[in-house]
């Protein structure tokens, strides 16, 4: 087993937690997980992108760059909620993983 199965909550939250800090986008959010340790393609990102908005933990507009468009992700009230939820959960695991270290 490599694990995967277990991070992709971990890249949910961690993809609330930028989106919530700042309006995040694609390819950004691509590159800040990859220094993370992440490697996710496009086409898991987007696809997750897309189901986090449908769920109704992001929501997205679309402007222009220049001579492109960018779609711009924030946290809604859900996903600033979800995420508050999840990281005192966090904690209580990260304090039982590490209690003997």
């Amino acid at each position: 087993m490599d694990g995967r199965e277990f991070y992709s909550s971990l890249i949910r939250l961690h993809v609330l937690h930028h989106a919530v800090q700042e309006p995040i986008f694609g390819l950004g959010i691509m590159e800040e997980l990859a220094r993370h340790g992440y490697k996710i393609s496009a086409g898991t990102l987007y696809p997750m992108l897309h189901d986090m908005e449908r769920k109704g933990y992001l929501s997205s507009t679309e402007e222009r760059l220049g001579r492109q468009n960018r779609r711009l992700y924030r946290a809604t009230d859900l996903g600033k909620a979800t995420l508050e939820d999840a990281k005192e959960k966090v904690r209580e695991l990260f304090g039982e993983l590490f209690e003997d270290s």
